[in-house]
């Protein structure tokens, strides 16, 4: 007697995922996984330039992409209604943008200026609460999520994180601040926290090999994590497993949060 098979986890769910580059970035990563579980799809890239590199990867997603530079005015705003009309809803957003000026980041956090802090802080952090307030509309409709990512610099010093530390500090604790806001009406806010990994944004950071190895070397599965595992945990979030979570910061690191 055969058996009707399950629907995959997000059969019917739709999302928009912030921040594709190329594909070894995290946001790729997690629209893979969200794809391969069922999930409809609209992703962003920054410019026209990242368009030429991102569109392949998003027709072979059967996804629609946009161009989104958070830092021009009503940006964030106009993806998110483009991408609820062409989906006819949302059901998850993911935000995966980070940025600092290079000379602040390669520098002390106490040289930082406050133009470099600021900029850092509104491409990497405040975009996400602007991105909770334009969406949270429609997600609040199907009791939605909203992911966003972080890196243990936010909780330690780690060498060379400079001052993305104190930025992904100040977005873990607005995660926390918009779950308890978005809460009553049944939205999910998380942070989820990978390892280092070999991205595109990772290499401005000076010796990033060398943290990389260290990691692979102390973090209790000795090795590094990868694209499809930062993704799975994503998807599970999106899902209908998680429904009881909110407000949390997800390590998947091969567990080197644990033994630091």
């Amino acid at each position: 007697m055969s058996q009707t098979p399950f629907p995959p986890p997000l059969a019917g769910r739709r999302g928009l995922v912030l921040g594709v580059a190329n594909d070894a970035s995290i946001a790729w990563g997690c629209a893979r996984q969200l794809h391969a579980q069922g999930a409809r799809l609209a992703l962003s890239c920054l410019n026209a330039k990242a368009r030429a590199v991102v569109s392949p990867l998003a027709e072979a997603l059967q996804a629609s992409l946009h161009e989104c530079n958070v830092e021009a005015p009503g940006a964030i705003a106009g993806l998110v209604e483009a991408a609820a009309a062409e989906l006819g809803g949302l059901d998850f957003v993911v935000h995966s943008i980070a940025f600092a000026p290079l000379a602040e980041l390669h520098g002390r956090v106490a040289d930082s200026t406050a133009e470099g802090f600021a900029r850092a802080m509104r491409v990497s952090c405040h975009s996400f609460a602007e991105l909770a307030r334009c969406a949270e509309p429609h997600l609040a409709a199907r009791q939605g999520t909203l992911v966003t990512m972080s890196y243990l610099g936010a909780e330690e010093a780690v060498p060379n994180y400079g001052l993305m530390g104190p930025v992904k500090a100040a977005l873990e604790s607005l995660v926390r601040y918009l779950a308890a806001e978005l809460g009553p009406q049944g939205i999910r806010v998380h942070a989820v926290s990978p390892g280092p990994m070999p991205t595109r944004a990772a290499s401005g950071l000076a010796d990033f090999d060398g943290l990389m190895a260290t990691a692979a070397r102390t973090a209790p599965l000795r090795r590094l994590v990868t694209l499809d595992e930062v993704g799975a945990l994503v998807a599970f979030l999106a899902g209908p497993g998680a429904t009881g979570m909110t407000g949390q910061t997800l390590y998947v690191d091969a567990g080197e949060h644990a033994v630091r």
